[in-house]
Formats: C-alpha cells, structure tokens, sequence
C-alpha cells in the first residue's frame, strides 16, 4: 500500500495499514473464525456421540444440522463486523464476566455429568471466545510498529482453519451415519476411535485462551484507571455485582433448561453490563454494549440446534435428580 500511495496522494487515510481500521478488521475476522471453529467441532463431536446412541439402541435423539451455505456465510461476516466494532474495554468485560460465569458454574454443578453441562456452557460462550481473540490481539501487538502483519498471519491461519473444520462437519453430517457402518472413510474410521477426544481438546483450547484473555482484559482495563484507588471502585462493585448475578442465573437455569432460558440469561448478562456503562463508562461504551446484544443473538439465534440439544441432556438429567430426592411430608 505505500508505494501505491506515492503515486495516488488522494489515497484515503483509512486504506492504510498503519492505521487502526484494519487491524480492527482483522482482529474481527480471527474472532469469527474461533467462532466458527468451536461450533463446527461441537457439532461432530454431538453427531459422533448421537451416531453411537444410535447403533447401540436404534433412537436418533435430536438432529443436528451444519451450519454452512447463505445463512452461515452471512453469519460469518455479520460477526466479523461486530467484534471489530466492539471496543477493547467492552470486550475486556465480556471476557471476564464469561470468566467469571464458567468457575462459579463448574465450582456449583459438580454432580452435574461433565458432558452435559460443559456443551451447555460451550455453546454459550461463542461471542465470548469472538471477544477473548479481539482482546487479546490487541493486548498483544498494542504499539507494534507492524502489528497489522502478524495479524494477518493470525487470519489468514484461522481462515484455514476454519475452512477445514467446516468441511469435516459438512462432511460429517451428511456422511457419517453411513460411513461408520461401512468403514471405509479415513475421517470417519478416524472419528470412530478418536471422537471422544474432541470435546477434551476443545475445552484445554478453551481454557488456555481465556487465560490470555482475562490477563489481557485485565490489564486493557487498568489504562483507564489513574490510581489504585480509581480501579478498586470500579473493580469492588464490579466483582459482588457479577458474583451475585452468576449465581442467580446459574440457580435459573437449573429449574428452567431450555433454549429459552439462555436467551433470558443472555438479556440479563448484557443489560448488568449496560447499567454499567452507564455508570462508569462513556456513551461510546454504551454504544458498544448495544451492539454486543447483536453479537450474542447472532451467535445463539443459528446454534438452535445445539442449544436444544444440550439442553435436552441437561433437563432429563435435572429429572432425574428430582425423581431421586426424597419428598417431604
């Protein structure tokens, strides 16, 4: 782009890659891309294990679907948009309220099944994995004369990445149930006896990034704070509003287990979060904010099937628990 600036001096300022715009653009598209990936490899880890619930009993319990075509392409660059339009304090706070939300839920669902609840906190955490890439590669490369070349690099590796997952999943969901009676396909023989792998693989992935994450969101927050005590008034009540609050949601959920119940969680999180910007933030976080409802909306709204799915498993399994428990008199 430089040497064509020399012979083009009317070259708008914002084409540059010196400037901020296209690394908001990338950061956006690596955020996307995570997103994309998580829920493509959610969706063949469901179809392997409802494929083996099948062989072994002959009942198809939900059907999952691939996101792809038209309306996974417009997903795609809709998300794209947002979180590089999402501000990096805003998504600091993301961060660690999803942070927050996934220690206090583990610390309270112990006699949960594993397999159950995680799927259930894994589906939920799409926008929240979009804004953990965003922050961190701000954080990262923040004052890098040529930060915008590594992250290239990062979007260009995670649009590789994304690619192949979404045809392993394309591949999966349409061939799969006659593959692994057959057995001739490599990636379907490979799925077989490696499949149960995935959702581990996932959730190390998972928890090594939301450290990066909350380390860099964390200190993103702290360059608005001018004193230590500036930051304990906007860390105390931060921390004692979001502690009560992911426990009310997590106390919700377990009487209402539905795709319905997550959405009104969702409003919840993002409007504790909107009253706080209105307190202590700017209007352009505020504006931020509103557009983070965007996010979460087109995360959950096309992951309907795996929300069903999930919840489905956590249900029957709250059920049961109230079948086991003696009644009162």
């Amino acid at each position: 782009m430089s040497p064509i600036s020399w012979f083009v001096p009317s070259l708008p300022t914002w084409l540059s890659p010196n400037t901020n715009l296209l690394e908001c653009i990338l950061q956006g598209l690596v955020g996307a891309c995570g997103i994309s990936i998580l829920c493509n490899l959610l969706r063949v880890h469901l179809i392997t294990e409802e494929q083996s619930v099948t062989d072994s009993k002959g009942v198809i319990k939900n059907k999952i679907s691939p996101n792809g075509g038209l309306t996974g392409r417009i997903q795609f660059w809709i998300l794209t948009v947002i979180l590089a339009f999402v501000g990096s304090r805003v998504a600091a706070l993301v961060v660690l309220e999803f942070s927050l939300r996934a220690i206090s839920s583990r610390l309270t669902s112990i006699s949960d099944p594993l397999s159950d609840s995680l799927l259930q906190l894994l589906v939920q955490c799409q926008f929240s994995l979009g804004c953990a890439f965003s922050c961190s590669l701000h954080f990262l490369h923040q004052g890098a004369p040529q930060g915008w070349l590594s992250i290239l690099l990062a979007a260009g590796l995670s649009w590789f990445l994304a690619s192949q997952c979404s045809r392993l999943c394309h591949h999966v969901v349409t061939m799969y149930p006659m593959h692994s009676t057959q057995r001739y396909c490599g990636i379907c023989i490979g799925l077989l006896t490696t499949g149960t792998s995935i959702l581990p693989f996932v959730c190390s992935v998972l928890i090594l990034t939301f450290c990066v994450a909350g380390i860099a969101a964390i200190s993103s927050i702290n360059q608005y704070f001018l004193s230590t005590t500036e930051a304990l008034r906007f860390w105390t009540p931060l921390t004692i509003c979001y502690t009560l609050l992911t426990v009310y949601m997590h106390e919700d959920q377990h009487q209402q287990s539905s795709g319905q119940a997550i959405l009104n969680t969702v409003m919840v999180r993002l409007g504790g979060l909107l009253v706080l910007m209105l307190t202590v933030g700017s209007w352009v976080d505020v504006l931020h904010t509103l557009v983070c409802f965007i996010g979460e909306a087109a995360c959950l709204l096309p992951a309907e099937d795996l929300l069903n799915s999930t919840s489905k498993g956590v249900a029957d399994v709250h059920k049961n628990e109230n079948k086991r428990r003696p009644k009162l008199n």
